[in-house]
């Protein structure tokens, strides 16, 4: 069970809560549009201040927008200028037509749109920014068994209990695809008490794609 779910998913109510925090009966369709939408975009506008997750909270008139990141600072700007232009940026977003649907959304993000940009304390201890940093050397053709030992030996000198990542596809510019492991300390996936990060990101390489895989436990 625990090596086929995603352990996020199966860690919900317990060690996780839910990224989306909303309920709709009649526009259930439309706001997970929207949600979708508003983490595409921010995650490629703020692709350089390492955003590690999005959280929405959703009430009657108005939505909380909670942005985790390595780089806060490159988010916030000077006197908060690089939040307002966030916040402009995300109402053109959702104005203009969806690439699913091809019709215009009718509501807008909410008539009041709270952003709050909060600071990953130990970015080696989040999976998300451990696998898009082995995604990016990949990309930059670095040799793999390096890069994943040096993340192994970040991610455990930060204190974790154990990580495990594997790559799978063209690693190394191979023919045949394959499956490249490095393991280190415990990862018991199916302890639902453990904290267990998880992350898959895929990185598009000149010989093909290489899937990446990384699960952190956590302290």
């Amino acid at each position: 069970m625990g090596q086929k779910v995603n352990p996020k998913l199966l860690r919900l109510g317990t060690v996780y809560n839910w990224s989306s925090r909303w309920f709709a009966d009649k526009k259930y369709k439309e706001n997970l549009l929207e949600d979708f939408k508003v983490r595409s975009a921010i995650m490629e506008r703020l692709k350089n201040a390492g955003v590690s997750q999005i959280e929405i909270e959703r009430s009657i008139n108005s939505v909380r927008l909670t942005v985790y990141v390595a780089r806060p600072g490159m988010v916030i700007g000077r006197g908060g200028s690089g939040l307002e232009e966030l916040k402009n940026f995300l109402h053109k977003v959702l104005s203009t037509k969806t690439p699913l649907s091809g019709v215009k959304t009718d509501s807008k993000l909410a008539p009041k749109m709270d952003i709050r940009i909060e600071q990953v304390k130990e970015p080696n201890l989040d999976a998300y920014l451990v696998a898009k940093n082995i995604s990016d050397q990949l990309v930059k053709r670095r040799p793999h068994r390096r890069v994943m030992s040096e993340s192994v030996g970040k991610v455990m000198g930060a204190g974790a209990k154990g990580v495990k990542i594997v790559l799978a596809g063209r690693v190394g510019g191979a023919e045949i695809g394959r499956t490249e492991k490095m393991h280190k300390g415990t990862v018991p996936l199916s302890t639902i008490r453990e904290n267990i990060n998880f992350a898959s990101i895929p990185a598009l390489t000149k010989k093909g794609y290489i899937g990446v895989k990384v699960w952190i436990n956590r302290p």
